[in-house]
C-alpha cells in the first residue's frame, strides 16, 4: 500500500472519513471483516530511536489489533455491522459503551500512527505554520501548550490538535474518547496511554512528548487534515523551546 494513499483523507464540515483503502469505508463482503487493521505507513523500526521496534510491535500488533478484532466481534449482527469506523464511533457514543470504546480506540490508533513520520517533527512551514500562528500566536506557544497538555494528562488518554469550526485547539480526551464523537475534526494526536511509551521511556512521559514534537510529528498529515495539498518543509527544531519544560499539573 502506498503511504500517500494510506494518508489521504476527506474532511468535510468537521466530519472525517478514512478512504476505503484504510479499511474503514469499504462495503462488507462475506469473507472480509467490516473493520480491518490498516498497514503501518512505515516500517516497525522506522521511528527509532524515539519509538522502538519493540514498542510498535506490541502497541500495533497487540493493542491496536485487539481493538479492531473486538470491534468486529461486537458489531456482528448489529446495526453497526456495515458502517464505516468513524460512523460506528459517532453512533455508539453515549449508547453502546463497549462498541464505542473499542471502535474509538481502533480509530484513535490509526490516527496516531499517521500523526508520526520518520524525520518528522520540528516547526512547520507554509499554510500549516500560518494556521498555527493564527491560533496560538507563535510556534513556541503551540509546542509548550501541547507539551503541557500531554505531560500533565492524568491517567490514560490522548492529546489532540483539532479544528473546531476552522479554529485550531488543543484538547485532551480520556481513555477512548475521540474528537469525532464531539463534532470536532482531528488534525494530529499523541497517545499518552502508558503502553505507548513505557518500554522506551518508563515513567518519563515528558521525554516521550518532547521526542514526538521534536522528531516525529507528521506535518504533511496535519496539512491534509486541514485541506492543504502541498506542505512546505519544516523550518527548524523545537528542542530548545522544550528543553527545560516541565508539565503543568
Amino acid at each position: 500500500m502506498e503511504r500517500r494513499t494510506f494518508l489521504k483523507l476527506s474532511v468535510n464540515a468537521g466530519a472525517l472519513a478514512f478512504l476505503h483503502l484504510a479499511g474503514f469505508g469499504c462495503q462488507r463482503e462475506t469473507t472480509v471483516p467490516a473493520i480491518e487493521l490498516p498497514d503501518l505507513p512505515y516500517g516497525m523500526d522506522s521511528l527509532q530511536p524515539y519509538i522502538s521496534k519493540e514498542t510498535i510491535s506490541v502497541h500495533y500488533g497487540k493493542h491496536h489489533r485487539g481493538y479492531v478484532d473486538k470491534t468486529n466481534r461486537l458489531i456482528k449482527g448489529t446495526a453497526y455491522e456495515n458502517l464505516p469506523l468513524v460512523d460506528i464511533v459517532k453512533k455508539a457514543h453515549g449508547k453502546d459503551v463497549a462498541i464505542f470504546n473499542n471502535a474509538a480506540q481502533a480509530f484513535n490508533h490509526t490516527f496516531y500512527w499517521n500523526s508520526m513520520t520518520p524525520k518528522g517533527g520540528g516547526i512547520p512551514a507554509g499554510p500549516v505554520s500560518d494556521r498555527i500562528m493564527e491560533a496560538f500566536g507563535s510556534h513556541k506557544t503551540f509546542f509548550v501548550t501541547f507539551f503541557d497538555a500531554a505531560a500533565s494528562l492524568f491517567g490514560s488518554g490522548w492529546v489532540w490538535l483539532v479544528s473546531d469550526n476552522e479554529t485550531l485547539k488543543i484538547i485532551k480526551t480520556s481513555n477512548a474518547d475521540t474528537p469525532p464523537a464531539h463534532g470536532l475534526t482531528p488534525v494530529l494526536t499523541l497517545d499518552v496511554w502508558e503502553h505507548a511509551y513505557y518500554l522506551d521511556y518508563r515513567n518519563q512521559r515528558a521525554e516521550y512528548v518532547k521526542a514526538f514534537l521534536s522528531h516525529l510529528v507528521n506535518w504533511d498529515f496535519a496539512g491534509m487534515n486541514l485541506g492543504f495539498d502541498t506542505i512546505a518543509p519544516r523550518t527548524g527544531s523545537v528542542a530548545n523551546p522544550l528543553a527545560n519544560r516541565r508539565p503543568i499539573v
